[in-house]
């Protein structure tokens, strides 16, 4: 691979996080499936919002999560995302410069305003998110600055964003250009209802070869192949990828390469919201992989950023993660 001026840029929904913590029961009453991410309206947001007594408001979604941990370990990050001019959006965007994330898209003028995720937290540390994608959505070709994917070690393209049209036919040239200019590009399933809304697209990608390195957990592998045989899913994940990233929770993770699998433990830590644990961990693999490190190591890198994230409120390190980094040998 040539040399890149960014390691990984990051498409994706620009969503501003609201978070609380509520009961099981909570969750319970207002029928809300634990562990999940449901789109909603505008009013449905509200009403979830009124759930909570106190929560902690911050920038997030899922790449934007990711390219923000390639920045705490001291890589060069960009991100592509739809905002609008509003309270919400320029915050968003004047965190983004503040961690060093190169984030030029134009907002979105005269349309719906910036996406908000309302997620609650259990006591568990499990999370469900209530997202109103609102401008997020509404990103298209136009907005892709294929400068940047040329620029880019990886192109990180986000499976939330595929139910729009118009933004998925924006990854589409976006993955096209990256393959075009000898670069990689990623894709997260990111959940298992977005794989039984958008499965033949997935797959389509990844048989025709636009896809070189996957993430998935355990349910979103399971749910690509509609088995629960995860050992016959991941083999057929790794069929159709080059390179097979499969987060295991507690467990850690699986990787296959080129047919090679290796099985990397997680970091211990207390567990207190795993709101983005997947997000840093895919930053934290592919800041390795765009450096040349093997699977195994980038593996090992993306279990230290998840267990930083999970061992705090939100999705996004308050540590740099560059330091604990090299604390474990890590040299870039």
């Amino acid at each position: 691979m040539t040399d890149s001026r960014f390691d990984v840029l990051g498409i994706g929904n620009a969503i501003f996080d609201i978070l609380g913590h509520v009961h099981d029961d909570t969750l319970t009453e207002n029928n809300l499936a634990k562990g999940s991410m449901r789109l909603v309206t505008a009013e449905e947001a509200l009403a979830v919002d009124a759930l909570l007594t106190d929560a902690v408001r911050i920038s997030g979604g899922s790449a934007g999560n990711t390219v923000a941990g390639v920045a705490s370990l001291g890589g060069r990050a960009a991100f592509i995302g739809k905002v609008a001019p509003d309270t919400y959006g320029d915050a968003y965007r004047r965190d983004m410069h503040h961690i060093g994330i190169e984030f030029t898209t134009p907002a979105l003028v005269d349309g719906p305003p910036t996406a908000t995720s309302i997620i609650l937290v259990t006591p568990d540390g499990e999370r469900t998110m209530n997202t109103f994608l609102g401008a997020s959505q509404m990103l298209t070709v136009d907005d892709i600055d294929f400068d940047l994917v040329d620029a880019a070690a990886i192109t990180f393209l986000e499976g939330y964003l595929f139910d729009p049209d118009a933004a998925k036919e924006a990854f589409r040239a976006a993955a096209d250009r990256a393959n075009a200019s000898g670069r990689i590009a990623a894709l997260t399933l990111s959940d298992a209802f977005c794989i039984e809304r958008h499965r033949a697209d997935f797959l389509d990608w990844m048989d025709r070869g636009q896809i070189g390195l996957v993430f998935a957990n355990i349910a979103e592998t399971r749910a690509l192949f509609q088995t629960d045989d995860l050992d016959a899913a991941g083999k057929a994940l790794a069929e159709r990828v080059p390179t097979v990233v499969i987060t295991m929770d507690a467990k850690g993770a699986r990787v296959i390469t080129n047919g090679e699998q290796v099985e990397v433990p997680a970091q211990p830590t207390e567990v207190v919201d795993l709101t983005g644990a997947g997000d840093l961990f895919a930053g934290g693999f592919m800041m390795g992989h765009a450096r040349g490190l093997p699977p195994a190591e980038c593996a090992r890198l993306g279990t230290i950023a998840a267990s930083e994230v999970i061992s705090h409120f939100g999705a996004r390190p308050q540590v740099d993660l560059d330091e604990l980094a090299k604390k474990a040998g890590f040299s870039f």
